[in-house]
């Protein structure tokens, strides 16, 4: 990690930086496709619009991108509102990424790969309040990220490892790595009076 500004976040925000080799219209076909062809899927109509606020980029005239730019910000407030995620057009997203539920998503990674699967309450982000916006994970090539998984910080989940449900990962994840969360403690309650007193 570092706390020197890299070049990567000086040209944040300013270029389509949706998957070379494939148009807008082809992206979101695929898309749809990830996401089972359900038109209504809140994970397929975030990750359309995060790739209409790519496409906009494209457009090098400030003015004629004006009023792209005013439905971006539209849209995206819409799906905050209506599906419970967060994935600012900035974050740089692989194909085929499947967002199999919504609500309490914050997809603040620096870059999410190829056919990564996110499922719900996920956070992704900095570390701390005040580190700088570049203190982000990267999430590599096919990862699956289970339903309340935490990774912050400007750490690396390599390629084709699986987070468990609720583990919190704050340090880089080699390639093929399963990360899982301490396993519950079980015991027995021996009479009713002891199940009365463990809800009191």
């Amino acid at each position: 990690m570092t706390c020197e500004r890299p070049t990567s976040d000086r040209d944040l925000g300013l270029f389509d930086r949706n998957p070379e080799g494939v148009s807008f219209w082809q992206l979101l076909k695929e898309d749809y496709r990830t996401h089972e062809s359900e038109f209504f899927s809140q994970g397929f109509w975030a990750i359309a619009v995060h790739r209409f606020g790519n496409w906009r980029m494209g457009i090098r005239s400030r003015l004629l991108r004006l009023p792209f730019s005013v439905l971006y910000k539209l849209l995206v407030k819409c799906v905050e509102w209506f599906c419970g995620i967060s994935l600012n057009y900035t974050v740089i997203l692989g194909r085929r990424v499947r967002i199999w539920h919504q609500g309490g998503m914050v997809l603040g990674a620096l870059s999410i790969g190829n056919d990564v699967h996110i499922r719900q309450n996920v956070t992704f982000g900095v570390r701390r309040r005040g580190d700088p916006r570049w203190l982000k994970p990267t999430i590599e090539d096919r990862c699956d990220i289970g339903a309340g998984a935490v990774i912050v910080g400007g750490i690396t989940i390599g390629h084709d490892s699986m987070i468990g449900a609720n583990v919190v990962v704050a340090t880089d994840v080699p390639p093929h790595s399963l990360v899982t969360a301490q396993a519950p403690t079980v015991r027995t309650l021996r009479s009713a009076e002891s199940i009365r007193d463990a809800h009191e």
